[in-house]
């Protein structure tokens, strides 16, 4: 059975609080494990979490803020103790490429082969992740960021009933996905598109420490999982534009606007405490009308179903 859900890690900006660890998300579709911004203290939440190094297959920094990378020396560390025989790809900017090579090599340990590291440059980077196009676009922080995005490629999806009109069973049915085509047992052709209608893919985006910009949009465009940080509350705009970070408003804007399904609401300052949750949830909720998640430590979030 394929498995996407978001299973939060961590959802403090710049420093841990009581109730919030520093970032970290791993993200699991259909066998692949999407570490993004593995902050300090990653290892142990996921422990709590139930997950393993094994489990990570990618690990995607958008940026070498700490709050955003602390936690790679022990992923690193923990994919070579545990004995990790697949891949693991890092991608991060490559204009951090002094700050990556110290995380990667932080302390003395007995190192590991299997991390393939594609530092990012330019104005897009796409690059095959197993199942999905990962896509990575350059945000507007105060460092080079980068946002991510994984995209499904469209498939159709098999209409039974029209099978067994034609009396299409088992390797027959097979036969048919694989070439296009295939005789029925009455003798006559049966077609792909007679027998199964258009499936889109599925997509999920982070977006992480930035202003409003062009890149955020695109990347969050019908997304159907929507990843963002919204570190201020409204009243605080001028230090969110200064600082290179979001609203709660302008998170829900962005959502809005891309026709995003899920809004998952993160990163938040130390400055706030639980009773001004609510907030954060009213603020989005004024300009986006769909669903509408703030993040919580070891929080799992499904990804929407189809529609």
């Amino acid at each position: 059975m394929s498995i996407r859900e978001l299973i939060v890690l961590g959802t403090s900006s710049a420093v841990p609080t009581r109730l919030r660890n520093q970032n970290g998300y791993l993200l699991r579709w259909d066998g692949e494990g999407f570490l993004f911004d593995p902050g300090e203290g990653t290892q142990r939440q996921m422990s709590h979490a139930g997950l393993s190094a094994h489990d990570i297959t990618w690990i995607c920094v958008t940026h070498l803020h700490g709050d955003h990378c602390l936690g790679v020396p022990g992923v690193v560390q923990r994919i070579a103790r545990d004995g990790v025989a697949h891949q693991v790809t890092a991608a991060y900017p490559a204009s951090g490429e002094a700050y990556w090579r110290r995380l990667r090599h932080a302390t003395l340990f007995a190192d590991t082969t299997v991390i393939a590291e594609r530092p990012l440059a330019g104005p897009s980077v796409t690059l095959p992740a197993g199942p999905v196009t990962l896509t990575a676009l350059p945000l507007s922080h105060t460092v080079p960021v980068y946002g991510y995005r994984l995209d499904e490629p469209d498939g159709r999806r098999m209409l039974p009933g029209r099978l067994r009109a034609r009396g299409l069973t088992g390797p027959l049915i097979g036969h048919l996905q694989r070439e296009g085509s295939v005789t029925a047992p009455d003798g006559s052709t049966v077609t792909l598109a007679e027998c199964s209608e258009p499936r889109p893919g599925q997509s999920a985006a982070f977006v992480m420490d930035t202003r409003l910009c062009d890149a955020a949009f695109r990347l969050a465009e019908g997304a159907d999982l929507l990843v963002i940080e919204s570190t201020y509350l409204s009243a605080e705009a001028r230090l969110a534009e200064e600082y290179g970070h979001l609203t709660a408003a302008q998170a829900g804007r962005i959502a809005a606007e891309s026709n995003a399904r899920r809004l998952v609401l993160t990163h938040f300052s130390e400055r706030y405490d639980p009773a001004d949750e609510p907030r954060f949830l009213d603020e989005a909720a004024k300009t986006f009308s769909g669903d509408i998640i703030l993040a919580h430590d070891l929080t799992r979030i499904p990804v929407p179903k189809r529609t």
